[in-house]
Parts: C-alpha cells; sequence; structure tokens
C-alpha cells in the first residue's frame, strides 16, 4: 500500500524540482514590467480550461503549477498594474513580495510571543512607525489584522467594552450606539449589525466629509438615553469613494466632551500621514483612541495586512483576550511579552505584518515618504488633464490620490461599455462610480509607477 500520507512530507528531488518551478514562477511574475492586466472569466469557462483540479491521486505539483499559471491567475485582475485605478489598488514592493514567501516558508504562528517572538517584535516595529507617524504616545500599539473590515471591527469591539467597562454593570445588557459619517466605510455598518449595535449616520457635506457642526447638531437630537448609549464616534481619513479627510481635530473634541472612543478608518487614507505635504490635514488623529492603515493599499505591502493600533493598549487586551485552560500559559506579567491576539477578534494569525516589516526594513522611511509624495503629485496633475479636457468635469480637487470626474454628456450604459471596452483592450481596469446619484469614474492612484502619461492616455480614449 502506497504511503500518500507521508508521501505529502517528504523531501526527495521531485520537491526541488517543484521548488525550483515555482521559485521561477515567482521571479518571473515580480519581473514582469508592466504586469498584465488579464480579466475575469465565468465558471463554465474556467472549468472547460482548468476540468477538475482536486482528485483523490493528485495532479503533481508541476501540472497543477501548470493549471493555475496558464488558466487561474489569467483570469485574475492584476491590482498590481499601474493602469488598475479602480477600488484601491495595490502596489507591493519586491521586496514586500519576496518575504512573503519567507513568512510562508516560515511556518510562524505569530498570535503569542512565546510561540513567535521575533516576528511579533520585528511587526511592532512597524507599528511603532505607524503609531509615530499618527503622533500617539510611545505606550501605543496594536496587531496586523486581516483588513479595514477586521480592524475596524476590532477596535469598535474594544470601545464597547470600555463603555461598559466604566458603567461598572449598568449597560451589560444595553444595546451601544456608535456615531460615523454617511461617508463612512460599508465595514463601519457591518461591525454595528455584528455586534448587535446601533449607528447613527452624520449627514457629510458636499464633498462628503464628517464635519464637527453636523456632527454637533446629530448629537444635540439625540435623546439622553441615546447619548448614554454612545461608546464611539467613527471619523475617516481618506474615505474610499472621494479620498477626503472629516474634520478630525473637531470630531475629537465632540467625543472627549461625551466620553466616546475616537476611532479613526484610515484603511486607504491613513498612509498619507508619510506625506509632509498633506500631513497638516490630519490635525487631530494623535487624539484617537485607536486607528488603521492597509499598508497591502499604499504602502506597498502584498495582501492581507492591516494595521490597528491602539492609545491605550491594555484596554483592548482587556477586551479581546480569550480564556482558556490551554491558553493560561501565555498570559504572564512580563511587560516586554506582546501576544497580537489579544488585540483583536483574532486567535490564530499568520505573521502578515512581517513582508511590510522587511520592506520598510530594506528601503527605509524616506523612500516610502517619497514614493506617497509621487502619487500625490500624480493626482494632482492627472486632475489639471481632467479639468482642461472640454469633455470631461472635474467634481473637485483631489485632497489625497483620488481622482473623480464626469464625462459630459454620457449614460451609465455608456461608462460601462467604456469601462468593459478598456479591460478587453488591456488597456486600463477603471470601473465606473457614483457621486449623488450619478455615474461618475473615479482613479485610485496608489502605485508609484503610475504615470501622467498613463492617465493622459486614459482621458483620450473618453474623447
Amino acid at each position: 500500500m502506497v504511503d500518500r500520507a507521508g508521501s505529502m512530507h517528504q523531501h526527495d528531488t521531485s520537491l526541488e524540482v517543484l521548488t525550483q518551478a515555482v521559485l521561477r514562477y515567482a521571479v518571473d511574475r515580480m519581473r514582469l514590467d508592466p504586469p498584465p492586466l488579464d480579466h475575469d472569466r465565468t465558471a463554465a469557462e474556467l472549468r472547460a480550461m482548468a476540468g477538475h483540479t482536486v482528485t483523490p491521486v493528485g495532479l503533481g505539483g508541476l501540472e497543477a503549477l501548470r493549471v493555475f499559471a496558464d488558466v487561474l491567475a489569467p483570469a485574475c485582475i492584476s491590482v498590481d498594474n499601474p493602469r488598475f485605478l479602480s477600488f484601491v489598488p495595490a502596489a507591493p514592493t519586491e521586496a514586500s513580495i519576496l518575504f512573503d514567501l519567507v513568512v510562508g516558508a516560515s511556518s510562524i504562528y505569530a498570535g503569542s510571543w512565546m510561540e513567535g517572538a521575533g516576528a511579533v517584535f520585528a511587526e511592532n516595529e512597524a507599528l511603532r512607525w505607524l503609531a509615530d507617524l499618527a503622533g500617539l504616545p510611545a505606550g501605543a500599539g496594536g496587531a496586523f489584522v486581516s483588513g479595514g473590515t477586521a480592524g475596524n471591527l476590532s477596535a469598535l469591539i474594544a470601545a464597547r467594552w470600555r463603555w461598559r467597562h466604566r458603567a461598572d454593570g449598568r449597560f451589560d445588557r444595553t444595546r451601544g450606539l456608535m456615531l460615523a459619517s454617511a461617508g463612512a466605510h460599508s465595514s463601519v455598518a457591518a461591525a454595528a449589525r455584528a455586534m448587535d449595535a446601533d449607528v447613527v449616520m452624520v449627514p457629510a457635506d458636499e464633498q462628503g466629509r464628517l464635519t464637527t457642526a453636523a456632527l454637533r447638531a446629530t448629537v444635540d437630537a439625540l435623546e439622553l438615553a441615546d447619548r448614554e448609549r454612545l461608546f464611539a464616534i467613527v471619523a475617516t481619513c481618506g474615505t474610499t469613494n472621494a479620498g477626503v479627510i472629516d474634520e478630525l481635530d473637531g470630531v475629537a473634541a465632540v467625543a472627549a466632551e461625551l466620553g466616546a472612543w475616537f476611532h479613526v478608518d484610515g484603511a486607504y487614507g491613513g498612509a498619507g500621514l508619510a506625506a509632509p505635504s498633506v500631513r497638516p490635514r490630519y490635525r487631530g488623529i494623535e487624539q484617537a483612541d485607536s486607528f488603521i492603515v492597509d499598508p497591502h493599499k499604499w504602502l506597498f505591502a502584498p495582501f492581507d495586512c492591516c494595521a490597528l493600533v491602539y492609545r491605550e493598549p491594555l484596554e483592548a487586551r482587556r477586551a479581546h483576550t480569550q480564556h482558556a485552560e490551554y491558553l493560561d500559559v501565555l498570559h504572564s506579567d512580563d511587560a516586554g511579552e506582546w501576544n497580537p491576539s489579544d488585540f483583536a477578534h483574532h486567535l490564530s494569525r499568520r505573521a502578515r505584518g512581517l513582508p511590510f516589516w522587511f520592506s520598510l526594513a530594506t528601503y527605509g522611511t524616506d523612500a516610502y515618504r517619497d514614493a506617497v509624495e509621487r502619487t500625490l503629485d500624480v493626482a494632482r496633475e492627472s486632475a489639471a488633464l481632467v479639468a482642461a479636457a472640454p469633455h470631461l468635469e472635474l467634481i473637485m480637487e483631489p485632497e489625497l490620490s483620488v481622482v473623480m470626474f464626469r464625462r459630459v454628456g454620457w449614460t451609465p450604459e455608456q461608462y460601462q461599455a467604456w469601462s468593459d471596452r478598456m479591460l478587453d483592450e488591456q488597456v486600463a481596469f477603471v470601473v465606473p462610480s457614483s457621486w449623488q446619484g450619478s455615474t461618475i469614474l473615479r482613479y485610485c492612484i496608489v502605485n508609484p509607477r503610475t504615470t501622467v502619461a498613463d492617465i493622459a492616455l486614459i482621458i483620450d480614449s473618453l474623447a
């Protein structure tokens, strides 16, 4: 009888061949300049092309790699293509991609200091840089989670814990309430649903920004019972659609007056903290009780990587630490130990912050500053091109790296047809969005390799 279970973990000649093939694929993929946009396919098309890939006897490593390289990978749009300008793209550095391979090969459990001290130490170095950019105190810290949705949820769980803890049990069975802007990311409402909490949306201004005046008006309209239920106010530094920054300093003041947790969602826009040209726009973030930023968006790390930072990590640890007989050994009184599993709703976790740390350590923070500034420059110049084009209408000057505009006279169907053609012809990936009820286009520029010439080419195609 063949020992198939044992054969999976044997190191033999076939593994060496597969190792070389996988490494060659990875290196060749990184060397693509630019990587192809590619496009999706239907499930029926993929079934016809790939066949059944999970079988009793297996395809063998080389054949499985061939199916991925020839069939599956081309059915995934490359978010690191310089003309991928929809949603929020990504542009991981070569160093971060290479180190992602190392993380996978190292088999590190990074939920506890006991098992992953070296990895956690390195991740904390990267978190410290982000906390310093935000102006948070020396004791600030947190953990890397999978994305902005997980980061927002974990921060708000900590916020609710503090509200109930301060009430000494009075609100243990009370449904909590949060305030957020109508321009906040959808994950804030999703977090409220997951927590069985209420969220009141504050009307945003004409640019989609949360203003102090609108927040105060919303608070004034709350009944006393609802004010008592209020445990968090969520602001955004870089809204996903428009890329604008809420009035952070004013929101912080209101939160302080009410004794509410002040959380800042910077999943996309938090990276702008690294750019001196826009850093003053973030005034007030230094007062946050928590904030998030996704390095896999505008800080050049691979998926999936969200930095969650708390002003007072001890409060988050009390909210999130899981207790079980087999976990008690992890919770010592050693001040030098830091268990990332204590700072979010996760327990098991990979060392997802290490590729970001390695890239920072490799290139230095000055290079990060310059790369973010470059994308901001391209966004400003792109907005000028849009404003100068007679067939286009710039909706607003970009505050960060999102440029929103209209094609004069077009219907929603024309926007979609143009977008489909651009992808079919492998020119660019720009999908329609909406603004104040009408169809628009938007660029989100986070790739330092995106040029003004790339934008000019796309603008010309809209004529």
